[in-house]
């Protein structure tokens, strides 16, 4: 018999796709008094898997994961339970303070949000240019993930 987990489980193609439709990822880092410290933030899904984002360098989740590099990443949609997909990953942060590194990452999460987005005018790269100057770059490499998608459930639950 086919267990529930099994039924909603998202095949390694959903997921893909579920990952790239949706725009925002929770990332929860432990924070300085044990409580766990969730920021939802825009990403960007490299070719290997891992989800990177953009912050400022001097914030919280930054000095968190510099602690500690171990987060939570989630991805949720739907507004019934019915409809409901989630993504949850364990996985391992790194920081990457390169310049270059942190404007191209930059650059690919305005495409990922956007993907007719081709070209940068130069007014838009200067704006990308200034902000990486006090940026950095996550990069999560996830260690294991769980999905579910409840509209496999056919409206039973």
């Amino acid at each position: 018999m086919v267990s529930r987990r099994d039924q909603i489980t998202m095949t390694p193609e959903e997921l893909k796709a579920f990952i790239l439709r949706e725009h925002t990822l929770i990332i929860v880092s432990n924070g300085p008094h044990g409580f766990p410290h969730p920021m939802p933030m825009f990403f960007y899904l490299d070719e290997q898997g891992r989800f990177l984002v953009s912050t400022y360098g001097a914030s919280q989740k930054v000095v968190n994961l510099k602690r500690d590099p171990k987060a939570a990443l989630l991805i949720e949609a739907g507004h019934d339970y019915a409809e409901l997909q989630s993504m949850m990953a364990e996985a391992t942060a790194e920081i990457i303070e390169d310049n270059d590194f942190v404007v191209e990452t930059m650059m690919n999460i305005r495409r990922q949000r956007d993907p007719s987005k081709t070209d940068f005018p130069p007014e838009e790269m200067e704006s990308i240019r200034y902000s990486a100057r006090k940026r950095v770059i996550i990069r999560f490499t996830p260690v294991k993930t769980i999905s579910w998608d409840h509209s496999k459930l056919g409206g039973t639950y």
